[in-house]
């Protein structure tokens, strides 16, 4: 388990211009859940990562792992605490003159376990993560997916409690992304992890998230449940997160209305009841629909009877269902408000550049 309280970071600090990257970020992932962390460029995705594993110290608030307050730590204390939390980047940077085996070995070579444990240990997680056969290779002669799976092994090698997930999906193509995303459930069940998950990218948060928070201008601005978000229409997260429909014209005499899952208490058969129940025929033009541990969301567009919308969007709100006539409308290319501040991720960059040097 792990509970961040009051996490603040600000560079800069006795510099005329001080900048605070994050601000009182509080939230807390228990063992066995997977909590994904969203933002635009510049929200302060990478800083938090940097603090949850202690390569960056917080200016204040605590990083609690199983009820002990890492930030308190001394140096040494701190050394020995680190282990309790296992990183996967977003490069699998491995060293490329090690094998794969040599590698995973890297952190318990570090703490001085035998050749004979250390040697057991790497060849029980090479087999974890599906990758026996490749112990021997160097990273070189891995693709992108199977240098990911070696980081998690890596990261798994001091048995951690917590498992940080820092864009680790980027630059995979999909069906190593598939693969890393499966992977992470898997340890995370079989393990009993609490997995901090930070990624840009939305598809993989439905696909593998229990809880999701929305991080913006250096805060947790939204935070819930993913099948309570993605429900919500009145979460900007949520939005972002529902799959979209591809766009279709009703013709004729025919009207298009949007519809949008609403509630956890849709019915499946609800387009026959409505049909029924309205005596009108209505017709799928386009749909993008999903099921979260067999609640469904997403949107679709159907197409019914001239003069017949207006009972038909009645009819659905009392199914659980949200619907407007007309299409639906362009996604948004931009969910989370990235383009919005990624001028401002240009220049916290280049406050923290200026600090430094």
């Amino acid at each position: 388990m792990i509970e961040v309280v009051g996490l603040t970071k600000v560079f800069g600090v006795g510099s005329p211009n001080p900048t605070t990257v994050l601000d009182e970020v509080e939230f807390t992932v228990d063992s066995g859940e997977i909590f994904a962390v969203v933002g635009p460029s510049g929200a302060g995705k990478s800083t938090l990562a940097r603090c949850l594993n202690l390569l960056e110290r917080p200016t204040s608030g605590k990083v609690v792992v199983n009820g002990e307050d890492l930030t308190a730590l001394g140096t040494s204390g701190l050394r020995d605490a680190r282990r309790r939390i296992g990183t996967v980047f977003q490069s699998a940077s491995l060293l490329s003159r090690r094998t794969a085996a040599q590698n995973v070995a890297l952190p318990l070579e570090y703490l001085g376990a035998t050749k004979a444990s250390t040697r057991s240990r790497v060849a029980d997680l090479l087999d974890l993560v599906g990758l026996a056969d490749k112990a021997n290779l160097y990273p070189h002669q891995l693709s992108g997916g199977q240098r990911q799976r070696v980081g998690i092994a890596r990261a798994l090698a001091l048995k951690p409690s917590v498992l940080l997930s820092d864009e680790a999906t980027s630059g995979l193509d999909p069906a190593a992304t598939d693969t890393f995303l499966r992977l992470l459930t898997e340890v995370r069940d079989e393990l009993g992890l609490a997995v901090v998950f930070i990624t840009h990218e939305m598809d993989t948060i439905v696909r593998v998230a229990d809880t999701v928070g929305r991080l913006d201008h250096g805060r947790i601005v939204e935070h819930g449940r993913l099948e309570e978000l993605v429900l919500d229409p009145d979460s900007v997260l949520g939005r972002a997160l529902r799959p979209r429909g591809p766009s279709a014209s009703a013709t004729g005499d025919q009207t298009a209305v949007n519809v949008v899952y609403n509630s956890t208490t849709v019915p499946a058969d609800w387009l026959t009841r409505l049909g029924g129940s309205l005596g009108i025929p209505i017709s799928v033009l386009g749909a993008n629909v999903q099921t979260i541990d067999g609640t469904a969301f997403g949107d679709l567009t159907v197409s019914v009877p001239a003069g017949h919308a207006s009972a038909f969007v009645g009819a659905a709100s009392e199914l659980g269902l949200a619907a407007r006539v007309g299409e639906a409308p362009e996604p948004d290319t931009d969910p989370v408000g990235g383009l919005e501040h990624r001028a401002d991720g240009d220049a916290l960059e280049k406050k923290k550049a200026e600090v430094a040097a």
